[in-house]
């Protein structure tokens, strides 16, 4: 049950050619037939009846989920079915398989994740590196609808089916079950597939490995995960064959160890008996493995103790890595043991979670006032069926990284040796509350491939799941062992255990080694007490009005189904839409100002820090703490962004807080707060931060890739520590007071609400704000340029492996709502591209894991559009990547797609857009700045035909266009010491000679546990 616990702890309309789809609740079903009977399919016999405890529930009181369907065949194998439409006709079908790298023998690390991509190269209805095209045809997305993931304990397989209907449901399985069953693992599939899983491990090599493998091999040592990466070795990889593989899939790919998952908008017998059809005649080959022992955290002989406790200090770990900030983490480890998943164990769970939140509130509070540390956090977690632990990691601000393990575990003893408030036990459960209602409320449109994700983590940690009714009652129902002994009790336990180890990252050598890690936890600690927060509440009702009431000069439709625009006398416009698709969930988003136009070479350091530090720097009387405490019982949002042409506060909030939540952004325009400490810690972070870009390739391109697209647009350069010396709080405010009470403010209010209601309260909020002051021609001119092109590739460094290099070619491209037809055509030709290259540069050679190409078309401004293609690989290939994706852009000039092709691209295009139609997002993105622009409604009356609908003329045509008629720049990122390499000779490829190279302007500026699943293809 604790899946759902845990997780909440943090119409089709035929209008001519508008043929975009309405929310569910609207009319959408009339256009979405039933999926009706399915060709020969027979009746489901393994479906556990009412009378009989599913299998999922064995030893469990949890109350079942009755949506579900579960049934348990003869051969072993078990599932679990139910209807769901959310999004319409589309299927979410999983099949986990219980073996992950720590089912692996020494000579096989590696292989569970291999064997998952060699499933997708060639199986019994599919040929060699046909799945791709095979599920695009279907309308998956690749890696998006139809993915896997390896992790330390399983291997699962998802696949979201969209448009489902009888033949395509009946082929799904189909070819999924020949994956699964039947897949072709010769020595000749094994060597094509290796150089991807290379490419793959290389691409997460680095200095995030490095500590990712020393965090393993401390926290785990003497245990199966210490030594079992997912990813495998280079060694036991290169050494794979057909024979060896087929070894680990005749032992673990067997029906008993799968379980298989689906939900979707189906009638749930029909996918019980495609589940059986499919699945029900396979037997295993060979003899079953048996599960290894993962084994138990123990602490070493004559261990030293943490001082005042009993608990042993165990393995030590410290990475000097100069690009990584610092971060400490050490854990309290307890052996890991299947439980029974009771009522009773719930309260349990619950009561840590209230636990770590007061503590986690208070390490906040510390750190907000002025503490040694940047960020701190306590989390319990089972990791891999290997150990339950307590994980505390912080952020040292300084070298003296003694001082804040002080402070930390000052707070942490406090909490220990102290029972909390009952005011303070009060606020979280709140903030639970909220969280356990509004997934209540939003129980009819949970999304039917979270739900099947929600079925496989439960089998993935034996544990069942429960409806979010169950929960929220199991919540209310322990309200009487919500008691200041009771959380006090859990908190204590928490910090219990068998050993604790720990691993300090430092950029510098010799600040710290595991003598002085040992004596720093061994030293004595000092209770702090001072990070106890007061909590009392705050109430709306006393804050102050933001102005006087404003006037509405126009009310009427936006012209676009039941959609509103209000006008107000001080030019603010609002768009609403008040509407039940997603009960008791409001989304809200302010439009308003400048965006990136307002900055110029010597404010732009202050528009990267504004995204960080201005929703903290608070509103009139209230500071960061204030509006925490406000915020106590209700769910507000505060997100924060700076767009090409406007600035943004976003939230999703509910029916019942939307009002509080509009009052809260109109205060931060009318009455902002000028806070110096968020400002301070949004400076510090950026600082220790900046290093880490030079860690890899990809990095690189992240930090340079905009910067040097836009010539050195400083607007767009990431703040080096020089640039972040000359912040201060006063410069701060000195560049952004003036930027929130400058150009016009929009407001979109999608969801369930009180029409009425929100109207007044705009009226008293937005309505009540002074007029605005225009944004002046100059700044309304500064809209991105395009670089000045060399022919030679610009190259940057990076100080990571030396097998690691990256490649980036741009083009420049159009902007702006007047084309917007133009640039979701396209959108359709670059994922062409995208296809063509995945091909090449992976599938055919092996020489990049996820290449990729994307259009981006700004519409708030009519520059600045740019077509990327990009990839990570061997610094060697980084010429060869520019020939090939040069190869493709001239290709799709001069000859035209096929329309294979293009429907591999349209159909999946397509789906995707009628499924984010059914939910409020998708039309307030496409209607924002339509209070202003109407050419926005007319235009997306199109968008479902302009994606799905081409030509391969048009498309020849759009390469013409953007390929043939401008010059891309190119980056190439390549380790530091090293030159660009000339094209391999043998090169399979057709690519051209290289060419020559020129530097960059030198003017120009340039954790926890590492067990995180392997996310597949």
């Amino acid at each position: 049950m604790n899946v759902l616990i845990r997780a909440s702890a943090a119409l089709s309309i035929a209008v001519t050619t508008f043929a975009v789809c309405l929310p569910v609740h609207a009319q959408a079903q009339d256009l979405i037939s039933p999926l009706g009977p399915v060709y020969d399919v027979p009746e489901p016999k393994a479906v556990q009846g009412e009378g009989e405890t599913p299998w999922l529930y064995e030893d469990s009181n949890v109350p079942v989920d009755r949506e579900w369907v579960f049934g348990e065949m003869d051969n072993g194998l078990r599932y679990a079915v139910r209807r769901n439409g959310v999004p319409p006709n589309q299927v979410s079908i999983r099949v986990r398989v219980d073996a992950g790298s720590l089912h692996e023998t020494d000579d096989e690390q590696g292989y569970a994740h291999l064997l998952e991509h060699l499933l997708f190269r060639e199986s019994k209805y599919l040929g060699k590196a046909e799945a791709i095209a095979a599920w695009q045809r279907l309308g998956a997305t690749f890696g998006a609808d139809a993915n896997a993931e390896t992790s330390p304990t399983h291997t699962a397989y998802k696949l979201d089916i969209p448009d489902i209907g009888p033949e395509k449901l009946t082929e799904s399985f189909k070819l999924l079950s020949g994956m699964v069953r039947e897949p072709v693992l010769s020595d000749e599939n094994v060597a094509a597939e290796l150089p991807i899983v290379l490419a793959e491990k290389r691409e997460r090599g680095g200095a995030a490995l490095r500590v990712s493998d020393l965090t393993r091999r401390t926290f785990f040592a003497g245990q199966r995960l210490s030594v079992r990466n997912p990813i495998g070795t280079d060694e036991t990889l290169i050494a794979a064959n057909g024979s060896k593989v087929r070894a680990f899939y005749d032992r673990w790919y067997r029906p008993e160890k799968t379980v298989i998952v689906v939900s979707g908008d189906a009638d749930p017998m029909v996918l019980a008996g495609l589940v059986e059809q499919w699945f029900g005649d396979w037997d295993g080959t060979g003899e079953p493995g048996v599960d290894p022992d993962f084994g138990d955290p123990v602490a070493p002989e004559g261990a030293a103790k943490i001082s005042g406790t009993d608990l042993p200090i165990g393995e030590l770990g410290v990475a000097v890595e100069p690009d990584l900030p610092r971060n400490l983490t050490y854990a309290i480890m307890r052996p890991w043991r299947k439980v029974q998943d009771t009522i009773v164990y719930n309260e349990g769970l619950l009561l840590d979670a209230l636990a770590q939140s007061i503590i986690n509130r208070r390490l906040e509070a510390r750190a907000r006032g002025g503490g040694s540390y940047l960020y701190a956090q306590v989390s319990q977690d089972d990791v891999s069926r290997s150990t339950d632990a307590t994980f505390v990691t912080f952020a040292p601000l300084s070298d003296d990284w003694e001082a804040a393990l002080a402070d930390v575990r000052g707070v942490i003893a406090d909490a220990i040796a102290t029972r909390p408030t009952q005011e303070e036990i009060d606020r979280e459960a709140a903030e639970f509350e909220v969280a356990f209602v509004n997934s209540v409320e939003q129980e009819s449109v949970q999304a039917g491939r979270n739900l099947a994700d929600n079925i496989v983590n439960a089998v993935d940690i034996r544990e069942t799941v429960a409806s979010p009714q169950v929960v929220l009652d199991v919540f209310r129902g322990m309200e009487a062992r919500r008691t200041p002994e009771e959380v006090h009790a859990r908190t204590k336990a928490l910090f219990e255990g068998d050993v604790v180890r720990s691993v300090y990252v430092t950029p510098s050598i010799g600040e710290a080694d595991q003598a002085k890690l040992q004596l720093a936890l061994a030293s004595e600690v000092t209770v702090d007490a001072t990070a106890r927060l007061a909590a009392e509440s705050i109430s709306f009702d006393e804050l102050p009005p933001i102005g006087k009431p404003g006037t509405i000069v126009e009310e009427g439709p936006l012209g676009l189904l039941e959609i509103q625009k209000v006008k107000f006398a001080n030019g603010v416009n609002a768009i609403l839409w008040a509407n039940d698709a997603e009960p008791g969930r409001v989304t809200v988003k302010v439009r308003f100002g400048a965006g990136y136009r307002a900055f110029d070479a010597d404010s732009a350091v202050y528009a990267a820090l504004g995204q960080s530090a201005l929703v903290g720097s608070g509103i009139g009387e209230l500071g960061q703490n204030e509006l925490d405490r406000i915020a106590t019982g209700r769910k507000l949002g505060f997100d924060f962004g700076v767009d090409d042409a406007v600035f943004t506060f976003t939230a999703q909030t509910r029916s019942s807080d939307v009002e509080d939540q509009l009052y809260l952004f109109a205060a931060k325009l009318g009455m902002p707060r000028w806070d110096a400490d968020p400002v301070i810690r949004a400076k510090a972070a950026s600082e220790l931060a900046y290093n880490t870009y030079s860690t890899g390739p990809g990095p690189v391109l992240n930090r340079d890739l905009e910067f040097l697209a836009t010539g050195g647009d400083p607007r767009f350069a990431t703040p080096t520590p020089a640039m972040l010396k000359t912040v201060t709080p006063e410069g701060f405010r000195e560049v952004w007071e003036p930027l929130l009470s400058q150009g016009p403010i929009e407001v979109l209010v999608f969801g369930e609400f009180d029409q009425a209601a929100i109207v007044e309260k705009l009226r008293t909020t937005f309505g009540a704000l002074p007029e605005r002051a225009p944004i002046s021609p100059e700044v309304a001119a500064r809209v991105p340029s395009f670089a000045d092109v060399d022919p030679a590739p610009m190259v940057l460094n990076h100080r990571g492996d030396a097998d690691q290099g990256a490649a980036a070619i741009i083009w420049p491209s159009g902007a702006g709502m007047t084309r917007i037809r133009e640039s979701r055509q396209l959108e359709i030709l670059i994922q062409i591209f995208s296809n063509r290259l995945l091909e090449s540069m992976r599938e055919r050679v092996g020489a990049s894991y996820a290449p990729q190409a994307f259009s981006d078309w700004p519409t708030e401004i009519d520059a600045g559009g740019k077509i990327v293609a990009l990839a990570q690989l061997k610094p060697e290939f980084v010429p060869v990547f520019f020939a090939e994706a040069e190869k493709i852009a001239s290709d799709l000039a001069t000859t035209p797609p096929t329309l294979d092709e293009i429907a591999r691209v349209t159909e999946p295009l397509s789906q995707r857009v009628r499924r984010a139609s059914t939910g409020n997002q998708f039309w307030l993105y496409n209607l924002e700045g339509a209070s202003n622009d109407p050419q926005r409604i007319e235009l997306l009356r199109s968008l479902l035909v302009d994606y799905s609908q081409t030509t391969p003329d048009v498309m020849k045509f759009l390469a013409d266009r953007y390929f043939a008629r401008s010059n891309p720049l190119k980056l190439a990122v390549i380790p530091e010491g090293q030159e660009l390499a000339e094209v391999p000779e043998g090169q399979s490829l057709p690519v051209a000679a290289a060419p020559a190279v020129r530097p960059v302007p030198a003017a120009r500026p340039a954790p926890r546990p590492a067990v995180v699943p392997i996310q597949g293809r």
